[in-house]
């Protein structure tokens, strides 16, 4: 391990003492991440969002995370993720970016990833998961319905644009989940496998909430590529501490998302509410 270990090393911070205390949270936290890329002899970047604001995956993202990967120099990248899910286009450009810039991706999920938070766990050559560990159904929503709604044929005859934006967004989300399946953690494996695979995170047919837990287990029956941490692993005890230490910052600074690694790091705050 480097000399500089969690939580603290001998010598005194490099920064302005008054700097260092007003950042010393974030400091904290990429002493962890440090102490994990020893332990991995992976790079690891976090993009976490703050569930209890419902925050979404959105058209922002694609520039924090290029920033983000700017110093990862083509090394093995672990992704932190925390998710509840977010708009699909802007999902898409995400793994886009992901893939150009990363040859060599591991997801890591400890808490959860959701919705399209799992179709960006999809890009990955395997998922990292632990006993708290949530993925879920990839079935996207138009208006807070689920899209195998909006296919039915009484949308159709009651409002045709909304049944066909249902019907491609569904279509969207499939097509690019069977793509990133066959090339990725589904590789070698037969389309029919890759079809049943979509199909079950997909439709209504096995999962019947959108909120749905995937567990560790049930990611692996579906022909995911799992790479499970037991309570008592050391990786995961760090895993579990980083991701305590995003969630209670998050809530504390009402941080909406915060984009984070070794060196870089970036935080988007809930606007202050003015007084009337």
């Amino acid at each position: 391990m480097s000399a500089e270990r969690f939580p603290r090393s001998a010598e005194l911070p490099s920064q302005s003492p008054l700097f260092w205390v007003e950042q010393k949270d974030r400091y904290l936290r990429q002493l962890l991440i440090r102490d994990l890329e020893e332990l991995t002899k992976r790079r690891l970047v976090v993009y976490f969002t703050n569930r209890f604001e419902n925050v979404q995956i959105d058209s922002g993202d694609c520039a924090l995370m290029a920033e983000l990967l700017g110093d990862v120099d083509g090394k093995p990248v672990d992704l932190l993720l925390e998710t509840v899910g977010g708009m699909t286009d802007a999902t898409e450009g995400l793994i886009s970016l992901i893939r150009n810039l990363v040859s060599d991706l591991r997801v890591i999920v400890v808490n959860a990833a959701k919705s399209n938070g799992t179709l960006l766990g999809l890009a990955a050559k395997s998922i990292v998961m632990g006993p708290t560990s949530e993925l879920g159904p990839i079935e996207p929503l138009v208006q807070g319905i689920p899209c195998s709604v909006l296919e039915q044929p009484q949308i159709e005859q009651q409002n045709f644009p909304l049944h066909m934006y249902g019907k491609y967004a569904l279509q969207q989300t499939r097509t690019l989940a069977k793509t990133l399946l066959s090339d990725g953690m589904m590789k070698g494996r037969s389309a029919q496998d890759v079809e049943t695979a979509v199909a079950k995170l997909s439709s209504r047919d096995t999962y019947f909430s959108h909120g749905s837990v995937i567990d560790h287990k049930e990611a692996a029956a579906l022909g995911l590529t799992i790479e499970y941490l037991g309570p008592d692993d050391p990786v995961w005890q760090r895993l579990w501490l980083l991701l305590c230490m995003y969630e209670h910052d998050c809530r504390r600074d009402r941080y909406l998302k915060v984009f984070e690694g070794r060196a870089r790091s970036t935080s988007i705050a809930s606007p202050v509410k003015q007084n009337p």
